[in-house]
């Protein structure tokens, strides 16, 4: 990497500390982030679903909305019901423009009179704009850039949790907690992008270091770097904003009609609620599946996937080699006529056609924190074809 592009980035908190542990560092989002640890990127992945792994997402935007009924303010950009939340509990929903197309995924929790709400990194800037212009004087959108933010996922999430701050273990899932974590005031909640249980942990960004290393003195707990968050995220099924959707895609596209609340349906007062409502009741003319190639090869985003006849019917937008699964695993957008589960198809793969057949999402069952004696309602629905996770 040149070194005026190295300068140019961004370093989270942690940069130091992702060093002094043999990170390999790379450019994402506009941060130099680590893109795996000496173990690699297999090792990292299976020991998140076995025990528990420790992330920076400190590069994703954390925002304060704050004023009069942000939460109804809110409802006029996102499909999801956002007035409906209780206090600490937590929503996935949908940055949309006015076709229906995704402008950016997020994660609102609503904090008594306020909402936090976590974006992803390459859209903060253009995120926050969107909510100061169209929000108007009567909310306050804060910029949160001061604070850090630590996803700890795996079985034994927990566990090593409980062990900081007594009770957190009982946090039903989507749900948050301002707490004292080893001394330190935090936001946590039992949340993550991964398909396992977990926690995320935002503090202030002095803060960070101190408590990463704290974590990391748990014997179940191993640094983990993007590569392994990226063959989670897909065994999980969950989209990557910018791959698997986009502006040019709608929530109906994606197979996440169920980020759009009863309600909401019912009052259609969201952007592109018409486009949408047609799609959901016609159906649309592509959807996301999930695709499992043959063999050991895998197939890479931007891959054509055709028939059996050798027409085009799609593209992969995410791909790769699926460690929990031992086998490769793809995520795509197809004709609805070939969404179909089990359906024969090719992809085409430096040149040969390989062939493959659409498969039902996720390709590893969640394992999302659900005993609780009274637990809310899920977000993400866990049916063939539709299981979701939440946003880390």
């Amino acid at each position: 990497m040149p070194a005026q592009a190295t300068a140019s980035l961004k370093q989270t908190p942690l940069y130091r500390l992702h060093k002094s542990l043999g990170a390999r560092m790379v450019p994402f989002a506009g941060y130099e982030m680590p893109l795996q640890y000496p173990s690699g990127i297999l090792a990292e992945h299976l020991h998140t679903r076995a025990q528990a792994g420790l992330f920076d997402v400190s590069h994703m935007g954390q925002l304060r909305i704050s004023g009069v009924d942000p939460a109804g303010a809110i409802e006029t950009l996102v499909p999801g019901d956002i007035r409906g939340l209780g206090a600490q509990r937590m929503r996935y929903t949908l940055l949309l423009n006015e076709a229906g197309g995704i402008l950016d995924d997020l994660i609102v929790t609503r904090l008594q009179s306020t909402l936090f709400v976590v974006v992803n990194a390459a859209t903060t800037d253009r995120d926050f704009c969107h909510l100061r212009d169209r929000l108007g004087p009567a909310l306050t959108i804060d910029r949160l850039d001061d604070r850090a933010l630590l996803a700890l996922q795996g079985p034994m999430a927990a566990a090593v949790l409980e062990r900081l701050a007594p009770g957190t273990a009982q946090l039903p899932f989507m749900t948050a907690a301002e707490t004292t974590l080893d001394g330190r005031s935090c936001l946590i909640t039992r949340s993550g992008y991964t398909g396992e249980d977990g926690f995320e942990i935002s503090l202030p960004a002095a803060g960070a270091p101190a408590l990463t290393e704290r974590l990391l003195a748990e014997p179940e707990v191993r640094p983990i770097g993007l590569g392994a968050r990226d063959s989670l995220r897909l065994e999980a099924g969950l989209c990557l904003y910018g791959h698997d959707i986009d502006e040019t895609t709608t929530p109906v596209e994606a197979d996440l009609n169920w980020t759009i609340g009863r309600r909401r349906l019912e009052e259609s007062n969201f952007p592109g609620a018409a486009i949408i409502l047609r799609q959901m009741a016609q159906g649309p003319a592509r959807k996301r599946v999930g695709i499992r190639p043959e063999g050991r090869a895998p197939a890479r985003e931007g891959a054509a996937i055709v028939d059996l006849a050798g027409g085009e019917i799609g593209r992969i937008t995410s791909g790769g080699f699926g460690p929990s699964v031992g086998a490769p695993v793809a995520m795509g957008y197809v004709g609805a006529a070939h969404a179909g589960e089990g359906t024969l198809v090719a992809l085409s793969v430096r040149g040969t056609a390989r062939p493959a057949h659409i498969a039902a999402l996720p390709f590893v069952p969640h394992r999302y924190h659900r005993s609780h004696p009274n637990p809310p309602p899920s977000p993400f629905p866990q049916s063939p074809g539709q299981a979701r996770g939440g946003k880390g």
